[in-house]
C-alpha cells in the first residue's frame, strides 16, 4: 500500500487493490483534499462526501471508455485524483491551473463539461443514444445529487430514458443537502426512502444502517402538499415507486461510504441491459469534523486553517450580497407585499436575514430558476412585489421565463442579480458576463448597475417602486461604502439619484463606466491626465432605458467600460444610439469567448481590461495608431 497518492498509477492501480487497500486509500484522499483545498480554496464538503463512491466507480468502470458524467461537477476533485491529476492540485482553480469542474479539454476522463445543475442525465441519454447509433460498446453513468433533482430538466431526462429503455446508470447521490437545505416534495420523498422499512431491511446492500440521517428537507409552507397526493410516496421491497414508474430498475438505498457494497451494486447494475437508478446515501463533509458540522460553509470555501477550519482571509466590510439582503429586510418592514425568492441559494445571496425575519414571505424553490421566475410572475400578477435573488450565471437558465412571463406581461418583478461580471476561480460556467447582453434586448426591462453599497441600496429603492420589470446587477465580494473620484466622496447618499451621473467633463475623452468598472474609470481618467489628455467621467448606474442626459457632444472620443461580454452589451447599445452623432466610440468589455478561471485582475490583464491597458489603447486611438 503506497502512502502518497501521487505514487499511484491511477486509475489502473485501482483494479487490483483489495477492499482494505481501497479503504486506506479513502483516508489518504481525504487528507490530500483537506491539505490542498485549505491552500487554494474550493468545493471541499461535496468532494469529501463522494470519496468512496468515486473509488468504487473507477474500480468497476473503465474510464475514459466508459463515460462518467458529474452533475454540476464541483464534486469531481476525487475523480480528478483517480484519473492521474493529483500532481496538478497546487494550481486548483488558479489562472492556467486545474479546473474545479470537469473539462474535456483537460482530460479524456472528463466525459462532459458541467458547471450548472440538473444536466447530467440529459447528457447521459444523448451519449447512450449515440452509442447505439454508432454501434459502440461502453457504459454511461450519470452522478446526480439530490439537490439537482429539484431541477425539472432531470425529470424530463429520466422520463425520456425510461421510455426508451436505453442502458443508462443513474446514481443519485443523496447527501440531504445542496448548497442550501433542500426544499420540496421530492426532497421529502427521498427522506422517506431513507427511513423506510425497505431501507432498514436492505442488509444485503448496507452493513450499517444510516436511517438516522433524517429528512432532507420540508415542503415549502405546505405548498406542495397536493403534489404529495399525486405521486406514490410509498416504498416497495426493491426500491422507490417514483423511479420504478419512470422506467428504472431501482437499487437502494446504499451506504455511500461502504466500498464493497458500492462495488457490488455497481457490478449488478452493469450486468443489466436496462435503465438503472442507484440511490446512494452519503454524508457531505465526511471525514473532516469541521466540514461535517458546517457543510454549507465548506461547500465552496476560500483558503482556510485545516486545524480550526477558520477562513484565512475574511471580508473586512459587508459584501454586495449582504447589503442587498439587509436592505431588502428594511424595505419589507415598510411594505408587507415584498417577498424574496431564491433558487437554493438563500444564504449565498444574502437572504438569510430576510428568511429569519419574514419566514412566511421567503421562498426557496430549489435549483429551479425557471420555476422561480414564473412563480415570481404569478405573485406579481396578484399584487405582490417579488424580488428574485439569483446569481447572474444561473439566471441564464430562465431566459425564456423572464422574456415571456415577466416582460411580456410587464410585471413588476425585481431581479437581484448577484455575482454579475467575472467572478474568478469557478471559471467559464460561473462568470456572469452575459446578463447585460440579454436583458437589454428585453422590451420594458429596466437594468441598473450600481457601483457601491449606497448605490445598491438606492437602486433597490428605485426598482421596488417601479410598476415594470427591473434588474439590479452587482458584483461578487466586498462593497465600497463610497467610491467617487474626489476623495471618493463627491456624492453623498442624500442627493444621489438613480441616473447616469456626470462626475467630470473633459474635451478630449469621455469615459462612461458601468457598475464595478467605475473604479477602473477613475484610474483611467487620472492616467490620461498624467499624459496631458483631458478626460471626463460618467458613472453609469442605469443601462436600460439608455439615459443620455449626461452626454456631451463636444468630446472627441467616447469610451465605454463594462464588466460584460462586449457583444450586445452597454457599449454596443450606446454606439447604436449615437450612430448619427459626430463622435468616435471605443468600447471595452470581455471578448466574444468563454473566459477561463483566474482572479479578476489576472483575467483583466489577459484581455486588455486593466486601467493601464485601457489608457494605452485610448492614447493609441487618439494618435491614430489603433
Amino acid at each position: 500500500m503506497k502512502k502518497n497518492i501521487l505514487d499511484y498509477n491511477f486509475p489502473i492501480d485501482l483494479k487490483t487493490m483489495t477492499d482494505e487497500e481501497l479503504e486506506l486509500l479513502s483516508y489518504s484522499i481525504r487528507e490530500f483534499l483537506i491539505d490542498k483545498v485549505s491552500k487554494t480554496g474550493g468545493h471541499l464538503a461535496s468532494n469529501l462526501g463522494v470519496v468512496e463512491l468515486t473509488i468504487a466507480l473507477h474500480k468497476v468502470f473503465n474510464s475514459p471508455v466508459d463515460k462518467i458524467i458529474w452533475d454540476v461537477g464541483h464534486q469531481s476533485y476525487v475523480h480528478k485524483i483517480l484519473t492521474g491529476r493529483g500532481s496538478q492540485f497546487d494550481g486548483l482553480r488558479k489562472f492556467g491551473g486545474l479546473s474545479g469542474f470537469p473539462k474535456s479539454n483537460e482530460s479524456p476522463h472528463d466525459a462532459y463539461d458541467t458547471g450548472h445543475s440538473s444536466t447530467s442525465v440529459s447528457a447521459a441519454a444523448g451519449m447512450a443514444c449515440a452509442r447505439e447509433i454508432n454501434g459502440d460498446d461502453y457504459e454511461v453513468i450519470a452522478v446526480i445529487g439530490d439537490g439537482s433533482l429539484t431541477g425539472g430538466m432531470a425529470y424530463e431526462a429520466l422520463n425520456n430514458i425510461g421510455a426508451s429503455k436505453s442502458k443508462v446508470i443513474v446514481i443519485l447521490n443523496d447527501n440531504g443537502m445542496s448548497i442550501s437545505k433542500n426544499i420540496g416534495g421530492i426532497s421529502t420523498h427521498l427522506g422517506t426512502l431513507r427511513t423506510s422499512k425497505g431501507y432498514l431491511s436492505a442488509k444485503k446492500f448496507i452493513k450499517n444502517t444510516i436511517g438516522s440521517s433524517g429528512s432532507v428537507g420540508s415542503a415549502i409552507a405546505g405548498g406542495l402538499a397536493g403534489f404529495k397526493n399525486d405521486i406514490k410516496y410509498s416504498i416497495i421491497e426493491k426500491g422507490g415507486v417514483l423511479f420504478e414508474e419512470l422506467g428504472f430498475t431501482y437499487f437502494g438505498p446504499v451506504d455511500g461510504h461502504n466500498i464493497p457494497d458500492l462495488v457490488n451494486v455497481l457490478n449488478r447494475a452493469k450486468s443489466l441491459d436496462e435503465p438503472v437508478l442507484i440511490h446512494v446515501i452519503t454524508q457531505k463533509g465526511k471525514g473532516y469534523k469541521n466540514a461535517e458540522k458546517a457543510p454549507g460553509k465548506f461547500h465552496g470555501i476560500g483558503p482556510f486553517n485545516p486545524e480550526t477550519g477558520e477562513i484565512i482571509k475574511k471580508s473586512i466590510g459587508p459584501t454586495y450580497s449582504e447589503i442587498m439582503g439587509n436592505h431588502l429586510v428594511k424595505l419589507a418592514e415598510k411594505d408587507a407585499r415584498i417577498v424574496a425568492i431564491t433558487a437554493a441559494m438563500g444564504e449565498a445571496t444574502g437572504l438569510g436575514p430576510f428568511e429569519k425575519k419574514f419566514p412566511e414571505r421567503f421562498f426557496d424553490v430549489g435549483i429551479a430558476e425557471q420555476h422561480a421566475v414564473s412563480f415570481a410572475a404569478g405573485l406579481a400578477k396578484c399584487g405582490i412585489k417579488p424580488v428574485c435573488a439569483i446569481y447572474s450565471s444561473f439566471l441564464q437558465r430562465a431566459y425564456d421565463q423572464i422574456m415571456e412571463d415577466v416582460c411580456m406581461q410587464k410585471l413588476p418583478v425585481v431581479f437581484a442579480i448577484d455575482r454579475a461580471g467575472v467572478v474568478g476561480a469557478d471559471g467559464e460556467t460561473h462568470h456572469g458576463i452575459y446578463d447585460l447582453s440579454y436583458l437589454m434586448t428585453m422590451p420594458g426591462m429596466t437594468v441598473l448597475t450600481p457601483h457601491d453599497g449606497p448605490g445598491l441600496e438606492l437602486a433597490l429603492d428605485y426598482a421596488i417602486n417601479l410598476e415594470t420589470p427591473s434588474a439590479v446587477r452587482y458584483p461578487r465580494g466586498e462593497a465600497d461604502e463610497f467610491n467617487n473620484i474626489d476623495n471618493k466622496k463627491t456624492m453623498s447618499t442624500n442627493n444621489r439619484t438613480v441616473k447616469n451621473q456626470r462626475i467630470l467633463s473633459g474635451k478630449d475623452v469621455d469615459i462612461w463606466a458601468c457598475g464595478k468598472m467605475y473604479d477602473f474609470g477613475i484610474k483611467v481618467v487620472e492616467m490620461l491626465k498624467d499624459r496631458g489628455i483631458d478626460a471626463g467621467l460618467v458613472d453609469v448606474e442605469i443601462v436600460k432605458p439608455l439615459d443620455l442626459d449626461a452626454f456631451e457632444k463636444n468630446c472627441r472620443l467616447l469610451v465605454t467600460i463594462e464588466d460584460n461580454d462586449i457583444c450586445s452589451g452597454f457599449g454596443m447599445h450606446m454606439a447604436a444610439e449615437l450612430k448619427n452623432e459626430e463622435i468616435k466610440i471605443l468600447n471595452f468589455g470581455w471578448p466574444d469567448k468563454f473566459i477561463e478561471q483566474g482572479s479578476f485582475d489576472e483575467l483583466a490583464s489577459q484581455y486588455g481590461m486593466m486601467p493601464e491597458q485601457i489608457t494605452e489603447r485610448i492614447c493609441e486611438y487618439i494618435e491614430g495608431k489603433a
